[in-house]
């Protein structure tokens, strides 16, 4: 194995004319993209400190050289979510063994100038190729010199190497040259970005949106929530509150996420929480304490609404039975 191939390397971003059209790239990740898993972050297009994706908004960060299509939770990673070549190829390099787990401060030294984790390196026709990282410990399926297709499997999503949340990160290179996907001739409109991607089928952009809503009997720990566990569809009629959350990436200064209830008896809960800064991903809660003997038995339904400047990015809804 070529480990250099697998680093996380800074190269620069495609400028002028290329023959972008010489690859046709599938999505690298076999899953229902806005219901299912959702793309967190694209390629950085800013040559500062800063950083902007193709639409000149900020779903990226400075230096991000990929495009990351993300799980709805680690509950799902766990249950296995399959990736696969964008294109066919032939593998140049694998890299498998390391743990799927949240960076912190204390693992941080264990990555050591590894930030793909494991991940496959694939060479394409006439000088293209494409990187896969962070995929689950020892799910790696291919192996050096393997061909692969735009159906074979070639790991498993996951949560290795330099990262905060289960997700693919696949970048593209023509030669030594980062190529976006989404903005190939790398002359970017902010206001009409250009229909002429890579990709073999229509990825539409979403500016941030809802992960996921759900209800729980008090405010839930982030940790459980990034997992899939915060959610309870049902609870008893002597739960000590009745609470719903929304989980969401993209959020930006400003950003507004309404969460209410409806109940049985009409409405329960609405309220509406501004964030202060820019967050890649949060979430935000509201409920009521139970006062009485016990909650009105039925179906209470939770909405969380992600708000920018008036506009409405996204809302998902979930329901909980009070019995």
């Amino acid at each position: 194995m070529r480990a250099a191939y697998l680093a996380a390397i800074l190269l620069p971003l495609a400028a002028g004319a290329l023959a972008a059209r010489d690859i046709v790239l599938s999505p690298p990740i076999a899953c229902d993209l806005g219901t299912d898993c959702y793309i967190q972050q694209y390629v950085d297009h800013d040559p500062s400190a800063g950083a902007s994706d193709f639409h000149c908004s900020t779903l990226s960060y400075d230096g991000h050289k990929g495009t990351d299509f993300a799980l709805r939770s680690m509950e799902q990673m766990r249950a296995g979510v399959e990736v696969r070549a964008s294109a066919p190829g032939k593998v140049r390099a694998t890299r498998d063994g390391m743990p799927d787990q949240i960076l912190t401060a204390e693992n941080s030294d264990q990555i050591n100038g590894r930030d793909c984790g494991n991940g496959i390196f694939v060479d394409h026709d006439d000088g293209w190729s494409t990187q896969y990282c962070h995929l689950r410990q020892g799910s790696i399926a291919v192996s050096q010199g393997d061909s692969v297709t735009t159906d074979t499997v070639i790991g498993l999503v996951g949560l290795s190497g330099r990262t905060q949340f289960p997700h693919v990160h696949i970048t593209v290179r023509n030669g030594d040259t980062v190529v976006d996907p989404f903005d190939p001739d790398g002359e970017i409109s902010c206001d009409a970005p250009s229909q002429n991607t890579l990709w073999d089928t229509y990825l539409p952009y979403r500016p941030g949106g809802v992960i996921n809503v759900g209800f729980a009997d008090a405010v839930p720990e982030y940790a459980s929530i990034k997992d899939g566990t915060a959610a309870h569809p049902t609870l008893p009629a002597t739960a000590p509150a009745i609470v719903v959350f929304g989980y969401a990436f993209g959020g930006r200064s400003g950003d507004a996420m309404r969460l209410t209830i409806e109940g049985p008896e009409g409405a329960f809960i609405d309220n509406t929480v501004t964030l202060d800064r820019d967050q890649a991903q949060f979430f935000r809660a509201a409920g009521k304490r139970l006062r009485a003997a016990a909650w009105p038995a039925g179906v209470y339904q939770g909405t969380a609404t992600l708000i920018r400047d008036d506009q409405i990015i996204n809302t998902e809804s979930a329901e909980l039975l009070i019995e």
